[in-house]
């Protein structure tokens, strides 16, 4: 169980079709680097890094949007040209991708898509916390919306 959680931060839409999603979601991360985005951001409630999967048009081989941001306290004063997406609360399955990064990353993902979870496609996250930016191996925490 985890509670909702508001995620402002940039985003862009994307597919797993033809490496769309290998070439987006790297160029994202790059912007959110490149850009200091994590410094624009207000009120956050810790220094953790969200990347989250939502607005899916379907499963998961269906387009979606990518979310990378930090949570925050409150929406009031969000920069223009940031977005601010609900992490919803609910049910999650839990993985831990420990080792190089992003080669455990992918590896976690592909394990997924191979489950039979009842997924609800809601809002799937990863975690890039204190065990993913000060330890070694680096560990990255995904949570991936199911039924109830």
């Amino acid at each position: 169980k985890k509670p909702e959680i508001f995620l402002v931060g940039i985003d862009c839409r994307t597919s797993n079709n033809a490496g769309a999603a290998m070439n987006d979601i790297p160029a994202l991360w790059e912007r959110f680097y490149s850009e200091n985005i994590i410094s624009q951001i207000p009120d956050k409630v810790s220094e953790e890094i969200i990347a989250l999967y939502c607005d899916y048009e379907g499963d998961h081989t269906k387009p979606y949007s990518v979310v990378i941001g930090c949570p925050v306290s409150m929406l009031d004063k969000v920069p223009e040209g940031l977005v601010v997406k609900q992490i919803p609360g609910g049910t999650y399955a839990a993985y831990r991708a420990i080792g190089e990064h992003p080669q455990t990353l992918i590896k976690t993902w592909g394990e997924i898509w191979q489950t039979d979870l009842p997924r609800t496609y809601t809002g799937d996250y990863e975690v890039y916390g204190e065990k993913f930016t000060s330890s070694s191996p680096q560990e990255v925490e995904v949570f991936i919306a199911i039924e109830e």
